[in-house]
């Protein structure tokens, strides 16, 4: 299996990626809290996460991905409170909400979607052990962690208790033990959802739901953790915490990986500074796969600025690309003849490409690297339709099977541009749909050589109406959708 590198914030290098289990690798990425629709900013993270997940599946991994949804917050709540319904009722409306916007950008599900409600008991058993062990404490009917209790507090984010008090918005409560301390459950307020516990009633904390969550679906140790690096202190941290106390194993996660923040005009995306986009109101202006495509046009870990005129141009960069998969199945279509040095070339080409497109994803998945190598393959496509339209250079099937499936590899592994694919396999390949364009072309050619120019250009004009483009060339007038 081929050697993948990955830059881990636990350790702050790159390391070669070994995984716990071999050929298995089981990943936890945090959800969204279910108060809006999905902005920007929380799609990053899971495009970025679902083309991972594609490539490790593509040199051979079995892959385990559990999301979770944070259901029960204080976000949640106030959302509930201004619409007078049930907390419920927001959750599982910005859950659909986010189903819906995720799907249009192809982001595949994951295995599971565990939910805070629905583990509760869960939740609660992880504290009750945590109290037991001496990591946790009981005030009233709220459960603080101690900070100090843990000797390792401060790994990940690589500060010290004393520098994270000074920088951090700490929850003001006079009776925890340190400032720092942080709740792993809440007791009951008027008008919040709450469950009983050996504490009364009340709810989680935020952080302890991803530590329960993890642990029960994937184990003590498991190979990646990933999520916005905005949640590197104090969420996990604070995970970090919470579950290598819980289970008294270390490491809790091998590989913890972040993805940059999306910015503004070089400003970060906030609801504070409502400079903020939701994905259903981009995907109403541009396509899903401009939008994907835009979000990993950047190494994962860099910051991403976000304009329309970077969006418009990811549109220009997609239709080369769209360009180079319709020049594909054109020279599929055309009649098979004997090798030449331009198929040789090309099928030497493709195979450099691919194997660039791979040392881009093996080295920290840099997808701003492969769809360079991605473009650079569509150039040679053209070159080649060129040779083949221009000077009569014979199509070598064997060579364009392999470069289609070189190409189709390339696009699936990012997920981008599927509907093209499957637009020409559907429609220009309808053996139907061809006669009928070579009967048109055949009324067009007739009218040329009549010197009727009028009505052939207006049936070009009226076929770019319908996408269909002709091209005149020495051998004749071809098509294209």
């Amino acid at each position: 299996m081929r050697e993948i590198k990955v830059y881990n914030d636990l350790t702050k290098q790159k390391e070669v990626f070994i995984p716990v289990t071999p050929g298995q690798i089981r990943m936890y990425v945090c959800g969204i809290t279910p108060y809006n629709h999905t902005h920007i900013g929380n799609a990053r993270p899971f495009v970025t996460w679902d083309v991972i997940r594609r490539y490790l599946q593509h040199i051979g991994y079995e892959v385990e991905l559990i999301q979770n949804f944070t259901d029960v917050d204080d976000k949640i709540i106030n959302a509930s409170n201004g619409e007078h319904v049930s907390w419920d009722t927001i959750a599982n409306r910005y859950i659909a909400s986010y189903f819906e916007v995720m799907d249009t950008l192809h982001v595949r599900r994951a295995d599971i979607y565990p939910r805070v409600s629905t583990h509760i008991p869960d939740i609660i058993h992880m504290v009750e052990v945590l109290v037991e062990k001496g990591f946790a404490y009981v005030l009233d009917h709220d459960v603080y962690y101690s900070v100090e209790s843990f000797p390792g507090y401060g790994k990940l984010s690589g500060r010290s208790l004393d520098d994270m008090m000074a920088g951090a918005r700490i929850e003001v409560d006079d009776r925890k033990h340190n400032p720092m301390d942080f709740a792993l459950w809440k007791g009951a307020k008027p008008g919040e959802p709450s469950w009983e516990s050996p504490w009364g009633l009340g709810r989680p904390g935020w952080h302890i739901e991803c530590s329960t969550m993890s642990n029960k679906y994937l184990g003590d140790t498991f190979d990646f953790h990933g999520g916005g690096s905005d949640l590197i202190f104090p969420h996990h941290e604070n995970e970090i915490a919470q579950s290598e106390a819980y289970t008294g194993k270390s490491p809790m996660v091998k590989y913890w990986l972040h993805n940059g923040f999306i910015t503004i005009n070089q400003e970060k995306m906030s609801k504070s500074l409502n400079n903020f986009f939701l994905v259903k109101d981009i995907l109403a202006l541009y396509s899903p796969d401009a939008l994907r495509f835009f979000l990993i046009s950047t190494h994962y870990r860099s910051p991403l600025d976000f304009s329309d005129e970077r969006l418009e141009e990811t549109t220009r960069s997609l239709e080369r690309l769209g360009t180079g998969i319709d020049n594909v199945m054109f020279l599929l279509d055309q009649p098979g003849g004997a090798g030449s040095d331009e198929s040789k070339q090309l099928l030497c080409d493709a195979q450099k490409v691919e194997e660039d497109f791979e040392e881009a994803m093996s080295d920290d998945f840099n997808t701003a690297l492969a769809s360079a190598a991605m473009f650079e393959l569509a150039k040679k496509i053209n070159i080649y339709k060129d040779a083949v339209v221009n000077a009569g250079v014979p199509v070598d099937p064997s060579v364009m099977a392999e470069v289609k499936r070189i190409f189709h590899t390339m696009t699936d592994v990012l997920g981008i541009l599927e509907e093209r694919w499957e637009k020409i396999k559907t429609d220009a390949s309808s053996k139907d749909y061809e006669n009928l364009m070579e009967v048109i072309l055949k009324i067009r050619q007739e009218c040329r050589s009549q010197k009727q120019y009028a009505i052939a250009d207006m049936i070009r004009e009226e076929l770019t109406k319908l996408d269909i483009t002709i091209e005149d060339s020495p051998q004749g007038a071809r098509w294209k959708k």
